[in-house]
């Protein structure tokens, strides 16, 4: 098994815990026995999630209400750890959000905090957390992607480029740990059944429409999916046999042909 055993000081440190895909891949962690360390900036939400892990499975759930898009706080977070006792031996980046719209009406500061969340804070804690699973000699890492990784994303061009760099450097380093003991996979979901549209600005009409029903996932089979994923010791996982198709058909096509033809089906851009 490519996750490593669950026992009483290590943890599951889950970003983006508050709700969504984050909730249920700690669902699925806490199910198979893996203490998990709940971080996400909706402190009442994360307690409320505790406090159901531990009476469904007996797992022990920490909450850390942080907000990633900080550096200073992101980077109390080992020493944070440290003083409740706990080794994080499975890290999960899942949290992350996006902006719509075409980038001459975006708004600055918010298109940072994008890219200090879906990228800065990936590497922050894969640089925090890694080399101390290499010392150990094991460990997992689990990074969110996307199926917007696979292709320009006119529209939302600040996350498809977050989601390329996720990938682009999860796949970096599986291949740098490859003989480390320590397991490393990105998650590529496609559309899912979450609150992240709505946040991104999309109606829910927008959403339904933006994309055929097939490829639309509740997040708990996205969260079994990947963790299964993760077990097994895979390098990519992308939920759902419409959206396998579909990123091979994003990765076959000339890209400037793909970018013109999404830009004209992109609800933002309408």
């Amino acid at each position: 098994m490519a996750l490593p055993p669950p026992s009483p000081t290590s943890t599951a440190l889950v970003t983006g815990a508050s709700s969504g895909i984050g909730a249920d891949l700690a669902r699925e962690l806490a199910k198979r026995g893996h203490g998990v360390t709940l971080l996400a900036r909706r402190e009442e939400r994360l307690t409320e999630l505790a406090t159901e892990l531990h009476g469904a499975h007996g797992a022990r759930s920490e909450v850390v209400a942080l907000d990633l898009t900080d550096a200073a706080a992101r980077g109390r977070l080992p020493d944070t750890l440290l003083e409740r006792g706990l080794t994080v031996e499975v890290l999960v980046n899942n949290a992350g959000f996006s902006t719509t719209g075409p980038v001459y009406r975006s708004d600055r500061r918010r298109e940072m905090a994008m890219i200090r969340t879906d990228v800065e804070a990936v590497v922050d804690l894969c640089c925090m957390f890694v080399p101390g699973m290499v010392e150990r000699g094991r460990g997992a890492v689990l990074n969110v992607a996307s199926t917007a990784a696979y292709q320009p994303l006119p529209g939302q061009a600040g996350y498809g480029a977050c989601k390329a760099f996720v990938l682009s450097y999860t796949r970096s380093l599986r291949a740098e740990l490859r003989d480390k003991g320590v397991s490393v996979t990105a998650l590529c979901p496609g559309p899912v059944m979450t609150e992240f549209a709505e946040s991104a600005g999309f109606t829910p009409e927008e959403s339904e429409n933006s994309l055929p029903k097939i490829m639309w996932l509740p997040a708990a089979e996205v969260a079994r999916v990947a963790v299964l994923g993760l077990e097994q010791g895979k390098g990519v996982v992308i939920p759902g046999l419409a959206n396998r198709v579909g990123a091979q058909f994003a990765r076959a096509m000339p890209p400037q042909a793909l970018a013109a033809f999404l830009a004209r089906q992109h609800p933002a851009l309408k």
